[in-house]
C-alpha cells in the first residue's frame, strides 16, 4: 500500500512539475535583466518598468481586458438566463439544444473565426473593436451555460414552484431563489470566459482589424522576435488569475461552510 500511495504522489508531482515548471522558468526569467532565457544575467525590473513604458503593450493589454470584461459580463448574463431555459425544457427537447450548444465549443477556433468574419463582411459590418466584442460574446456563452447546467440539476426540483405558490412573482423567483442557488456555477462560467477571452487569438484574428488585443500584439512582436517585457507581461497575468482563482475558493469555501453550520 505504501508503494502504490508513493508511486501515485510521484506521478501526480511529475505531471505538475510538467505543467508548472515552464511557467515558473518564465516568472523567474521575467526578472533577468539579461535579454535571453540562456544567461542568468542578474536580477532587475527592468524589462516590468519597460512593460509599462510600451505604448503598444499598454493598449493591446487595456483593449483586451475591456474585451473580456464586458464579454465575461454579458455571456454570463446571456448564458445563466439560457441555462435556466434549457433546464425547464422537456427531456427530448433539452437534449437536442444542448448537443447544438456543443458544437460551438468543439469546432476548431479556425471555423469560428472564419465563419465570424464572413457573417459580418455579408453584414457590411466594419471590423474593429465592436465586432471582436460580439465575437468574444458569442464562443464565450456555450462555457457559461454548461457551468450553470450543473448546479441547476443539483437544485432541489420544485422550488421554484414552491416560489410561485408562495405568491413570489417569476422574475423575483429567478433572481431570489434560483440565483443564489447557483450561484457558484455563475461564478465558474464568468472565470472560464473572462480567461478564455484573454488567451484567444485565432477568432480574434480573423474578426477585428486596426484593434489588437495582447494575442495579437505578441504574435506580431513574435515574427522579430520576442521581447522579454512579454515574460514580465505573461507573469503579471498568471499572478493575477491564480489571484483571482483563490479569492474565489476562498469566498466558495467560506459560503459552504456558513451552510453547514446554518443546517446544523
Amino acid at each position: 500500500m505504501k508503494l502504490k500511495k508513493l508511486l501515485q504522489r510521484s506521478y501526480l508531482g511529475l505531471v505538475l512539475v510538467f505543467l508548472y515548471a515552464p511557467i515558473a522558468t518564465l516568472i523567474i526569467f521575467s526578472f533577468n535583466s539579461g535579454k535571453t532565457m540562456g544567461k542568468w544575467a542578474g536580477f532587475s525590473f527592468k524589462w516590468y518598468e519597460q512593460l509599462f513604458r510600451d505604448p503598444t503593450l499598454m493598449q493591446a493589454l487595456s483593449t483586451t481586458l475591456s474585451v473580456a470584461l464586458l464579454s465575461a459580463l454579458v455571456a454570463t448574463v446571456i448564458g445563466t438566463l439560457a441555462a435556466i431555459g434549457i433546464h425547464s425544457m422537456k427531456r427530448r427537447t433539452r437534449s437536442m439544444v444542448e448537443t447544438l450548444t456543443y458544437i460551438p465549443m468543439l469546432n476548431p477556433d479556425i471555423v469560428t473565426g472564419i465563419s465570424l468574419m464572413l457573417l459580418f463582411l455579408f453584414a457590411q459590418v466594419s471590423l474593429g473593436y465592436g465586432t471582436l466584442l460580439l465575437s468574444h460574446i458569442t464562443f464565450n456563452i456555450p462555457y457559461v451555460i454548461f457551468s450553470v447546467l450543473p448546479k441547476l440539476r443539483q437544485m432541489p426540483q420544485n422550488l421554484y414552484e414552491a416560489a410561485l405558490d408562495l405568491g413570489c412573482k417569476p422574475a423575483k423567483a429567478i433572481y431570489k431563489i434560483i440565483i443564489p442557488q447557483i450561484m457558484p456555477g455563475i461564478v465558474t462560467g464568468a472565470i472560464f470566459a473572462l480567461t478564455l477571452s484573454i488567451d484567444d487569438f485565432v477568432v480574434s484574428y480573423f474578426t477585428t482589424q486596426g484593434v489588437n488585443n495582447l494575442s495579437i500584439a505578441i504574435y506580431s512582436m513574435a515574427r522579430r522576435g520576442i521581447s522579454p517585457k512579454i515574460n514580465a507581461l505573461s507573469a503579471i497575468i498568471f499572478v493575477s488569475i491564480v489571484t483571482l482563482l483563490l479569492i474565489v475558493n476562498i469566498r466558495s469555501s467560506r459560503a459552504q461552510n456558513e451552510k453547514e453550520k446554518h443546517a446544523r
